[in-house]
């Protein structure tokens, strides 16, 4: 008489597995990840990924978070939604932090909390069963893949909404972010050409900047600009200033974060000679992007309606 009642509650089981919509399979850059439930110990890395989670209401699936406060201040927005969730590390988790809080998902980066041969990658913590979803703008780190676009936002929002189980809610919030986007397109005033923008994300010997397949490329162009750096064949990289000065920008885009501010940046290259004759310096034509605003999440469509306002300012 127990087979049956083993064999109705395996079919109970597979019916709320079912219901449930798992087991579930993704896409995480050029690997195909297969969860057989939501995760429930989850750690994310760097802020702009933490908020992703945030906005899916995910912090009841979350131990911690890693990669904030060692660069960046964490905002009132987000210090609300982490609650009390601890940082695990100001800057690099280690696998020994992520074993010991008993991961089982880490939603990170390449450059975002993983480097290709380091410590911490989808290969060092496959043995110890602990998920890796990696942040698609990174990809290029290791697969060629298309120019930035908020593509590759709506595809984490919508892969991590399979993952936890929040499927329609992430399809929701998505499908939301596009029409914001195309109602706020459709209103802009036509620009006669685009914007030429320089990214400045830091550094004064040669900057640090954005190319091809960084988020800003896509934020700048939504914004109806230019990225002068778009052809450079890399996400977030280094060039010389050389480039910089020859093709000329209109505007200076610069990331606020880390140590140096942003009002130091712009006066280092206000007070500069090498510069002078940039058209975005002499006409003081500087704009500021919070970190997380600049790299993918939630915050980029508000980033692009502030971007757009400034390039069509008088």
């Amino acid at each position: 008489m127990r087979l049956p009642i083993i064999a109705a509650a395996l079919l109970a089981a597979c019916a709320s597995a079912a219901a449930s919509g798992f087991p579930v399979t993704v896409k995480s850059c050029n690997r195909n990840v297969t969860f057989e439930a939501a995760p429930k110990r989850a750690v994310s890395h760097d802020v702009n990924l933490t908020e992703m989670m945030l906005v899916l209401g995910l912090a009841d699936h979350m131990v911690g978070y890693s990669g904030i406060s060692g660069w960046k201040t964490l905002d009132e927005n987000l210090r609300k939604g982490v609650g009390e969730l601890p940082e695990l590390a100001p800057k690099y988790v280690t696998k020994e932090v992520l074993l010991g809080v008993d991961t089982d998902l880490f939603f990170a980066g390449w450059n975002y909390g993983m480097k290709v041969g380091g410590d911490v990658t989808p290969d060092t913590l496959a043995p110890f069963n602990i998920a890796v979803y990696e942040l698609t703008e990174s990809c290029i780190h290791i697969m060629k893949k298309d120019k930035s676009s908020l593509q590759d936002v709506y595809a984490d929002l919508t892969n991590l909404g399979a993952i936890f189980g929040v499927r329609e809610k992430a399809e929701a919030l998505v499908a939301g972010y596009e029409k914001e986007l195309a109602d706020f397109q459709a209103s802009l005033p036509k620009l006669d050409k685009p914007v030429n923008v320089f990214l400045y994300d830091s550094g004064e010997q040669k900057p640090f900047t954005a190319g091809r397949y960084a988020m800003p490329t896509a934020i700048i162009e939504a914004a109806g600009g230019r990225n002068i750096s778009d052809d450079v064949e890399s996400s977030w990289v280094e060039i010389g200033w050389e480039p910089v000065i020859e093709r000329n920008p209109d505007m200076v885009v610069i990331v606020n974060y880390g140590e140096v501010t942003a009002e130091q940046k712009i006066e280092f290259m206000r007070s500069n000679p090498a510069f002078k004759d940039i058209a975005a310096v002499k006409n003081n034509r500087f704009f500021v992007l919070e970190y997380n605003e600049a790299t993918p999440g939630p915050r980029n469509i508000a980033a692009i309606k502030r971007l757009a306002a400034a390039m069509r300012a008088d």
